[in-house]
């Protein structure tokens, strides 16, 4: 097993793998990194509201590698990546249990112009909506007020660590409708979270514009962007791929202590 110290060996191991230099987070303090084979292990404090272990390569060099990691950083870390890597592990090393599948979406390039013209119209009459925009603290109830009706699962929520900003799009009255938020992105890869559109404004492609604003904010600063959706939201999976966001299956386990 060989430990990665700095941010450059990991994107070297991973051959830039976004899932794993995400995880990274810069390799911030705290944060571990191991090689063994053609494997990765990524193992990051309270990102996304728990303990991430991140991992790639084939479950040869896996498996191992994933005993490894959990006796360096004990068992709150939750082994996550590819699918079929994760299954393995959860079949191979006692006390893994397979939790979730989830998809991993991520781009590089910013979406493509509107099909149906111009992407920022100034509001009229006809289309009574402010152009997306970054918020400010003030409008963190009205954020919270909007999840807590329309997306009431959302991890990033408006005050909790590592969620850095929101970004929102008002109606006529000034009231949010839509909002999505930068939450623990990393350098090198921008992580949207937190999509969220009032229950009566949908259908208008409000959280597509708010997702495409902010994505369009993290590949400026991050030259990624990605973000994570639940494989049974077709709804919302077919917004991100219109953006220019590829599908990776991935899944979540977790160590099981008695």
């Amino acid at each position: 097993m060989r430990e990665l110290t700095g941010i450059e060996d990991v994107v070297a191991a991973s051959d830039d793998d976004d899932l794993i230099v995400w995880a990274a987070q810069g390799m911030k303090p705290g944060v571990r990194a191991w090689a063994y084979g053609d494997a990765v292990a990524v193992a990051g404090p309270q990102i996304a509201r728990g303990d991430r272990l991140a991992i790639r390569g084939g479950a040869a060099h896996a498996i191992p590698l994933v005993r490894h990691a959990l006796a360096e950083v004990g068992p709150s870390f939750r082994p996550f990546g590819d699918a079929d890597v994760v299954r393995e592990v959860t079949q191979k090393i006692e006390k893994i249990h397979f939790s979730a599948n989830f998809s991993w979406m991520v781009t590089r390039k910013p979406p493509e112009p509107y099909a149906l013209g111009p992407p920022a119209r100034e509001p009229s009459a006809r289309e009574p909506y402010e152009r997306a925009g970054w918020l400010d603290g003030d409008d963190e109830p009205g954020v919270a007020d909007l999840l807590t009706t329309a997306h009431p699962d959302s991890y990033a929520v408006p005050g909790l660590a590592g969620v850095h900003r929101w970004a929102g799009i008002r109606g006529s009255g000034g009231e949010l409708l839509a909002v999505a938020a930068d939450a623990w992105s990393a350098p090198g890869v921008g992580l949207i979270a937190g999509v969220a559109t009032a229950v009566r404004a949908r259908r208008r492609g409000l959280g597509e514009r708010v997702c495409r604003f902010v994505t369009e904010a993290l590949l400026a600063e991050h030259g990624r962007a990605a973000l994570m959706v639940d494989d049974w939201n077709d709804t919302a999976i077919g917004v991100y791929e219109r953006l220019g966001f590829a599908r990776r299956r991935v899944a979540s386990s977790r160590v099981v202590t008695d």
